[in-house]
């Protein structure tokens, strides 16, 4: 509104920000899109902390029904930007323009009109409780912050790292249950002293850009056994991969599709197979065996209904089924 068109923008990963318009428009007037990382909003933490500074300000002299917020906001802006930061030990106004801006004075002069002495001596004492508040605020956030942080570690290109499973949806059962973190996988590069991208599996579909606090050195010594994960084995010209469970069941778009875990690689690695493509028989078998209900399962009635006789019998097909276990792994 005062500087003109800016050079960078940065914000989050919301669908608002990532779209193709918006992507297009600032491409179009010159802007660079920077993102924070992925599920780190302190990245951002400048915009973060001044909205909730904005926030707290509207919470204290807005109105019973908050309709006058926007009344509100040009004294906020004026306040916020009037304050001294402890960091720069200036004002954001000073910073910017060279000089603080014109304040309140300390008293104002008698007039014949009470209502503006009334508007005048509010005014003060608005500004003096903001000014308060504003310096009491930064002061707390300052010292819970400084509490909790520490230096953080430096990764090189190539090092492998733990990466957390809070913000990654696994398929498993219960994410309570669920490892803590993943992997390990490789940094591929350093963005900057905070930010990494990792060599994820084909298969995540997420943003491989990942803040320090979501990493965890592998730490190897002469007990430590990492494996790489087995080969893929040529079927026929096909890459297939060993199957070690089937976990689930489900019907995709009309096409059964299971959920496979794979030889030699962690509950981040499952993923949903089409049927067609898995070559394990007994797995499937003994899917279904325990899952009756589940899709795609066709239960072997025995004479009698009974269903220890039923068991029994799909246990003997079972017995029969060739031992092979392998599927093709979409990357």
């Amino acid at each position: 509104r005062i500087h003109g068109v800016p050079r960078e923008i940065v914000s989050d990963r919301g669908t608002q920000f990532i779209s193709g318009f918006w992507r297009g428009f600032c491409k179009n007037v010159g802007i660079d899109l920077s993102f924070s990382s992925a599920y780190h909003p302190q990245t951002n933490g400048a915009a973060e902390r001044a909205n909730q500074n904005v926030e707290k300000y509207l919470r204290c002299f807005i109105s019973e029904q908050q309709d006058n917020w926007s009344d509100l906001l040009p004294w906020a802006e004026y306040a916020i930007n009037s304050a001294v930061s402890e960091s720069t030990g200036h004002s954001p106004f000073f910073t910017v323009y060279g000089f603080d801006p014109p304040v309140l004075p300390a008293t104002f002069p008698d007039s014949t009109i009470p209502a503006l002495d009334k508007q005048l001596a509010s005014l003060k004492e608005t500004w003096g409780r903001v000014r308060r508040a504003l310096e009491k605020s930064s002061a707390i956030q300052k010292t819970k912050a400084d509490r909790h942080r520490r230096q953080a570690p430096v990764y090189q290109v190539g090092d492998r790292v733990w990466l957390s499973s809070r913000n990654i949806k696994l398929l498993v059962p219960s994410m309570k249950l669920a490892p803590r973190y993943i992997g390990p996988y490789k940094i591929l590069r350093r963005l900057n002293p905070v930010s990494y991208a990792l060599a994820l599996p084909p298969h995540f579909k997420i943003h491989n850009v990942f803040h320090v606090n979501l990493l965890k050195p592998l730490l190897c010594n002469r007990y430590t056994k990492v494996h790489a994960p087995p080969p893929p084995v040529s079927v026929e010209g096909e890459e297939e991969f060993e199957v070690q469970a089937i976990l689930g069941a489900r019907l995709s778009r009309g096409s059964l599709q299971y959920l496979v875990d794979w030889v030699g690689y962690g509950p981040e690695d499952r993923s949903w197979v089409p049927a067609a493509e898995v070559h394990a028989p007994r797995l499937v078998k003994a899917f279904y065996l325990a899952h009756p209900r589940a899709p795609g399962g066709r239960p072997v009635a025995a004479p009698g209904g009974g269903v220890l006789s039923r068991w029994l019998r799909g246990w003997g097909a079972w017995q029969q089924l060739p031992r092979c276990s392998l599927a093709r792994r979409r990357m």
